[in-house]
């Protein structure tokens, strides 16, 4: 193990990539190498998919939306269409015209 901590091309090619690679141990306890933005998206993702409510309306929503049944919409749209503003917003979004 104490070889690959010091494997700067590894690293690089997880992060040029966003492939995960196995790293093989003669145990067969093998690890997975992935980059952060990876490893956070995949807990959004579970995070996302727990609630078996949650995850049927997201998978309801996905297949409307390749189907054409319903319209891109940005930020701006989806505030003006539940009648909000900017200062209605829990974060630092910019609206830009």
């Amino acid at each position: 193990m104490s070889k690959i901590v010091n494997n700067e091309k590894l690293f690089s090619k997880v992060l040029e990539t966003d492939e995960a690679v196995v790293i093989s141990q003669p145990d067969g306890k093998n690890v997975v190498l992935i980059s952060e933005a990876e490893y956070n998206s995949l807990l959004e993702t579970l995070y996302l998919l727990r609630s078996p409510a949650n995850s049927a309306r997201l998978l309801t929503a996905l297949e409307r939306a390749k189907a054409g049944m319903i319209q891109p919409q940005n930020v701006r749209e989806l505030y003006e269409k539940f009648g909000l503003n900017e200062d209605d917003a829990d974060s630092d979004i910019a609206f830009s015209s």
